[in-house]
């Protein structure tokens, strides 16, 4: 049985995959001409360091399509690891053909040994598709024979709360809450407080719902910064804001919650993802503390309110809790 080096040949681009899973897939590549494509930014400094840690070389790159690279890679390898959500898969593998060069070859890593999408997916993306057994998964490999047209894997929703007229939002996978209003965020913006002229900051803003229901409440005088650390979701954001009329805002592609100035916001709005949740939310809360002014309000979203509600009482003195949606919505606020 050929092993992926043997199938592979350079140049070769890694598509996603967690960073310590990449640096194993790469330990006996011999080639430096390695490409390793991430959409989040958090992820690709987790990946250069683990990459230096072992003195491994790889160019990292964060784009918010696959095919914002350039179609010159002999092999895409496609760790499709555990958990990531399948029409994100989906998108991978027909983004993938657009950057391979003529006969390049495709490689997806599936962990499951009987994988059902795979070679039904590649079989319509790229004509037919070879298997075979890989450890406790499978390796799925052809080669790009021809062209075919780009699409784009977008779902548009309507979402509406409270009395206002229902706004519209673009959606794509990778993206969180992909083709509809999450709960969790319904909840965070039918409890939260904004008033006209309010700054406010959504931190791990996604697709721009939370922060663009914000800004409609904010008004004309008001302003909303809109940051995440995954950059389809900040390009997703500026289409959105734009065509929900939003008149004073700005998109943010960032790691961390850095780069703004401290005491300039009046509303800081959080929904930390559900893993890491402790590690996360601490550093929004902190953050968003730091970045409130006086009388400035931080609401956050979870369900894990007994981790979640002593963060809050150690950086604003005390935590309020509304219960909505089968979620928990804190809020802390700062003194006048």
């Amino acid at each position: 049985m050929l092993s992926l080096q043997q199938r592979s040949r350079p140049p070769l681009v890694v598509i996603l995959g967690w960073p310590r899973e990449v640096a194993d897939l790469l330990q006996d590549f011999q080639s430096d001409a390695v490409t390793c494509y991430q959409m989040d930014l958090y992820q690709a400094d987790r990946l250069r360091e683990e990459l230096s840690r072992r003195g491994l070389s790889a160019q990292v790159v964060s784009a918010a399509d696959l095919w914002d690279l350039p179609p010159d890679f002999e092999t895409g390898l496609f760790p499709a690891s555990k958990g990531v959500e399948r029409s994100l898969k989906i998108d991978m593998v027909e983004q993938a053909f657009q950057v391979l060069r003529p006969r390049g070859t495709f490689l997806a890593l599936s962990p499951n040994p009987n994988d059902q999408l795979f070679p039904a997916l590649l079989k319509k993306v790229f004509g037919r598709v070879h298997a075979s057994p890989s450890g406790t998964g499978s390796v799925l490999w052809y080669r790009r024979e021809g062209d075919r047209p780009r699409r784009r894997h977008e779902v548009t929703f309507h979402a509406r709360v409270g009395e206002f007229p229902s706004l519209h939002f673009l959606s794509r996978p990778g993206v969180f809450s992909y083709g509809r209003f999450d709960e969790g965020a319904r909840a965070l913006v039918e409890t939260m407080q904004v008033e006209p002229g309010d700054r406010i900051l959504d931190i791990g803003c996604g697709c721009g719902t939370n922060g663009i229901f914000a800004a409609r409440s904010s008004g004309s005088s008001g302003s909303v910064a809109m940051v995440d650390s995954n950059v389809r979701a900040v390009a997703l954001t500026e289409l959105n804001a734009k065509a929900n009329g939003v008149g004073r805002f700005e998109a943010v592609a960032r790691a961390g919650v850095e780069g703004f100035s401290e005491k300039s916001f009046d509303v800081v709005l959080a929904n930390p993802p559900y893993y890491g949740q402790g590690t996360i939310a601490g550093l929004f809360v902190e953050r968003g503390r730091a970045l409130l002014r006086p009388g400035g309000r931080l609401y956050l979203v979870t369900k894990q309110p007994d981790l979640v509600a002593p963060l809050i009482v150690d950086h604003f003195g005390s935590a309020e809790v509304v219960e909505r949606r089968g979620y928990a919505v804190l809020c802390g606020r700062v003194s006048a």
